[in-house]
């Protein structure tokens, strides 16, 4: 078989495995701070719940390293492919992101089935319009956080994964009592799912068409940032030659 059709599909199975890992480490991680250590909302037991969450993003960087691309989060590779061309955009909105979408509603409806206490995840507690523009928000601001890292320090996997990852966190605890401030569409279809609630009106909008909207904006925004700034050092290089 062709090389280019195996990585093809061995990058539809990482994003498959790494969706369905991430929805359940999650939901795992609060389970183990709320019922096992009986920490619940106590500061210690948020403090618990942050440094588990840095740490997980941390192991599933790793694993996209050694996965050679795969993601668990659609808006990580649909800002790469609006980046490339058209065959890649059509790959990915074509099988990637559904890998994704049923990797994510796998795990959780494993891990409700294994684990019933685990709740149903995260819910759209303001109106539709205000839970847009917060996911919307959430999703512009780290996609160009994850752009300028990917640009300005492109060697260093511990620092990027380290303000990726604190970022994500702090945009995490900002979103989280509006829309579970979650930045994945995949993940949240997947409890979606789980309820009967993912073909509805504010699913749909807040935690697909919003953050979708705020990635595209986010690369054209960040082109027209960085761009001139490039042109510009080149004419400069061009001036002192």
């Amino acid at each position: 078989m062709d090389r280019a059709v195996m990585a093809k599909i061995r990058l539809i199975v990482s994003d498959f495995l790494l969706a369905f890992m991430w929805v359940s480490s999650g939901a795992l991680n609060k389970l183990f701070v709320n019922r096992v250590l009986g920490w619940g909302h106590e500061p210690r037991g948020e403090i618990m719940k942050a440094t588990l969450s840095i740490i997980n993003m941390f192991f599933f960087a790793f694993l996209g390293k050694i996965s050679k691309g795969g993601a668990y989060n659609p808006l990580t590779v649909l800002a790469g492919a609006i980046s490339g061309d058209f065959s890649r955009f059509l790959f990915t909105v074509g099988a990637r992101i559904p890998a994704q979408v049923i990797g994510s509603i796998t795990g959780v409806r494993l891990l409700i089935d294994t684990f019933p206490e685990v709740g149903f995840g995260p819910r759209l507690t303001v109106d539709i319009h205000h839970g847009a523009l917060t996911e919307g928000f959430l999703t512009f601001a780290i996609v160009m956080i994850s752009l300028g890292l990917s640009r300005n320090i492109p060697g260093s996997f511990f620092m990027k994964t380290w303000i990726s990852s604190v970022s994500k966190l702090a945009l995490h605890i900002l979103g989280s009592d509006l829309t579970g401030g979650c930045m994945n569409p995949a993940a949240v279809m997947g409890w979606a799912y789980a309820r009967g609630d993912h073909i509805t009106k504010e699913h749909i909008l807040v935690y697909w068409l919003a953050p979708m909207e705020a990635t595209l904006l986010a690369v054209w925004t960040f082109r027209l940032l960085v761009q001139p700034h490039k042109e510009e050092k080149e004419k400069m290089k061009a001036k002192s030659e």
